[in-house]
Formats: C-alpha cells, structure tokens, sequence
C-alpha cells in the first residue's frame, strides 16, 4: 500500500451523507501522510468533490450501486448487499487496499460486516465497540459501548486489555486505570458478571483499581470504563444527552434578561471551552477493537469535522501499531 496510511471511507453511510462526509474527508488531507478510498455513487461524490480544490492524486472514488440503511437487518444485509458501500470498503481492507475503514452507517452492519469479512484476531473472544468520552480531567475509554449486550467475564478482561494498549499507545496515557462498572465500590456488590469479572480483573497485567460507579464515571477517577454493552450504551447516550440538555438550558437562561446577556457575553471564551470538551466531533469516532484490521463507527449524525477526527484517529491508530500489540497481549495467554 506504499508509505502513506489508505482510509476507505463510506461516503454513504449516516445521517449527514454523502456531502459532509466527502467534505470531511478533504479535510483530512491536511495531513500529507493519508489516502482516502471514498465509497459510494460515483456520480454524486464526483459532483460534490468539484467544489473543493484538493491533490487529486490522494483521493480515489470507488464506485458502488448499494447502500446499507439504518433500518435493515444486520447479517442479511451484509450477505444480500454486496456492492454497498459498506461491504466493499471492509473488503478493501481485508484485501489489504486500505489500512482502515470509517463508516457513519448502520452500526450493526458494521459490526457484522466486520467481524464476517475481516474477521477477528487470534485469541480475541468478542470485538468490542470502544467509545471515548469526556471527563473533567479530559478523556475516559468506554468498552463495551454498544457491541455486546450480553457478555462473559472473560470478554470484559479482554475488554480491559484492548483498552489498556489503545489508551496508552494512541492516547498516550501511561498505566491507565481501569475501572469495573458497579452498582458500588465494595467487590462483593453487583450481579454475577461483575463479581465473577472482578476476580479476573485483579489477576490480570493491568492498572486495575476496582469498581467505578456511574457518578465517579463524569470527574475521570478511571481512564478505562469496563462494561458489557446494555450497560456501556446506557451510559453513553445518557451523558451525550445529558451534556446537550445542560448546555441547552444555560444558553436559555443565559438569554433570559439584560443581566444574564451581559454576563453570557464577558463568559463567552469560558463557555466556548466547556462546550469544546463536550464536543464529540474532537473524537470522531468508536474503534472496533479486536479485529485484524481496524474499523471506525462514526456517529450516524457526524459533521466534517467529526469525519475528519475520524481519519485521524486513525492514522494515529496505525501509527501506533495498535492491531499487533493487542495480537501479541492477547495470544500469550488465553483467560481461563
């Protein structure tokens, strides 16, 4: 594939498609070490590419008659689609064309597509769907967010060691630690897999500090939130809409009288900030991890912006060699 790191990106899939996506991906080619494999309908990305001035040689369209929807059943749409955007992207990757895929569609499709064409690396029981969110000290991991609602302990351990590697190699965190969520601090509470995951947690070669509640999850006492995904996705889609809900009711009362304005006005720069590192776009998107290639879930509403986080993520994610260090942490030894 040359020195350059290839992204295919569905220019197809999420809510904000074709046009933000393309506009993202332009974007991204700020960064001279990347390629970008656009996949979709050839006709339309073309049109919308002619209102950018961009290297030409570093974006390719690769034509595709098909679109996976939000609404379509996972595994059936992988098998009956085969030249939706979705599918040929993964197969580029699994034919080593492409280093990675970014894809704002239907999230089980790309699980599914996933993990049945690229396939998961050796040793790896389940891959998981692994989504960065902000704390007030800056970023926590949060695996499972969404793949896997039903888990074993011994897919949380793994959960636990895929986080590790990410978060020290891509988000250079040194020792991160990682936090098992609980209904309380003591080891004894909780149900089955938590309690059965606990003992786990502690025999293994991680920073593992315990159980981490809900309420500890916002300040960033962990760097690693292990979870199965039911629990992993209730967290996250609570903190996205409690974080728009109070940003939403400060602006309306800041609105609200003379007074209020002058004063929203002289806190504007402090306001901006706040509603920085609440601002998903700075992400990008989930990694799937576990797998032999990588794959990025980008959120279904994602802006440019988000789009080109995304890519980004994933040069540093390349770079980093994140794919054979969790290949080698987790064929030493399998979780008993």
């Amino acid at each position: 594939m040359g020195e350059k790191i290839v992204i295919a990106v569905d220019a197809m899939g999420g809510d904000n498609a074709p046009n933000e996506i393309i506009k993202g991906s332009v974007d991204s080619l700020e960064n001279q070490n990347i390629e970008i494999i656009l996949l979709g309908n050839e006709e339309i990305i073309n049109k919308q590419l002619s209102l950018y001035a961009y290297d030409q040689n570093r974006i390719r369209v690769v034509n595709t008659s098909e679109v996976i929807s939000t609404s379509e059943t996972p595994t059936t749409a992988i098998k009956k689609k085969k030249d939706s955007s979705l599918v040929v992207g993964l197969n580029l990757v699994k034919q080593n064309e492409a280093h990675a895929f970014v894809s704002a569609g239907n999230t089980g499709a790309i699980l599914a597509g996933a993990t049945l064409i690229i396939g998961r690396l050796k040793g790896v029981e389940r891959p998981t769907l692994a989504t960065l969110i902000p704390n007030k000290k800056g970023i926590s991991f949060l695996s499972d967010s969404g793949a896997n609602v039903d888990t074993k302990p011994s897919h949380l351990v793994q959960f636990a060691k895929m986080g590790t590697i990410y978060m020290e190699s891509v988000m250079n965190i040194k020792n991160p630690k990682v936090g098992l969520v609980n209904i309380g601090a003591e080891r004894e509470k909780g149900n089955t897999l938590v309690k059965e995951s606990y003992i786990l947690l502690e025999q293994q070669d991680i920073n593992f500090v315990g159980n981490v509640e809900a309420t500890e999850i916002p300040y960033g006492e962990v760097d690693i939130i292990v979870c199965d995904g039911f629990v992993g996705n209730v967290i996250l889609k609570h903190s996205e809409g409690f974080a728009k809900m109070m940003l939403e009711m400060i602006k309306a009362e800041l609105m609200a009288d003379s007074a209020s304005k002058l004063g929203a006005i002289l806190s504007k720069n402090a306001f901006k900030r706040v509603k920085k590192k609440f601002n998903a776009d700075e992400i990008g998107g989930a990694p799937f991890l576990g797998l032999k290639s990588l794959v990025v879930k980008a959120h279904g509403s994602s802006n440019h912006q988000a789009i080109k986080s995304a890519i980004n993520q994933c040069v540093n994610f390349v770079d980093a060699d994140v794919i054979n260090k969790i290949s080698d942490k987790l064929s030493q030894s399998a979780v008993e």
